[in-house]
């Protein structure tokens, strides 16, 4: 999947966005990692890494204070459509999100969203289950202790890119 185009769909507010400048540090069928500089500037944070877990529905990235400290890791609920042909991946919002602090706290974010889009028919049933379903066993593994697996590959590809 050389020069894979990344596009980032939002169902509130509906858009689909290009993310044109994010740079493919690995893709393969399990994982697309990307570093990536913030659309618009921002003060709380500018740039970061993410990893798009393929399998299981959801992107976890890694946010940057412009001091290059972390501000958390900020965790979408996601649906993929990869098109082989064009060469993409459009992600989908599912609007759940989970935040885990430096300190390991966490917190969840826009369950209201995920049910105004179920109410204003964005998603159907199916698509509500999938978005709980992903939430739950993300919040499950961040309480269990098992989130490292997402801080190691992306730490393991920023320290590869900083040798380099």
């Amino acid at each position: 999947m050389e020069d894979l185009k990344i596009y980032r769909k939002r169902l509130i507010p509906s858009e689909c966005i290009w993310l044109k400048n994010d740079i493919v540090l690995l893709c393969n069928e399990e994982f697309i990692v990307t570093r990536w500089n913030t659309l618009r500037p921002r003060k709380d944070f500018s740039h970061g890494f993410s990893v798009y877990c393929l399998k299981e529905g959801i992107k976890v990235s890694k946010f940057y204070k412009p001091d290059e400290s972390l501000l958390y890791w900020y965790c979408d609920i996601v649906d993929y459509d990869i098109n082989v042909e064009e060469n993409t991946c459009t992600t989908t919002d599912l609007l759940v999100d989970v935040l885990v602090y430096p300190d390991g706290s966490s917190r969840i974010l826009d369950l209201d969203e995920l049910a105004d889009a179920h109410e204003q028919k964005l998603i159907d049933d199916k698509t509500l289950y999938e978005a709980l379903k992903r939430a739950d066993k993300l919040v499950s593994d961040i309480y269990a202790g098992k989130f490292n697996k997402y801080r190691k590959l992306v730490e393991s590809l920023e320290q590869t890119k900083a040798e380099q």
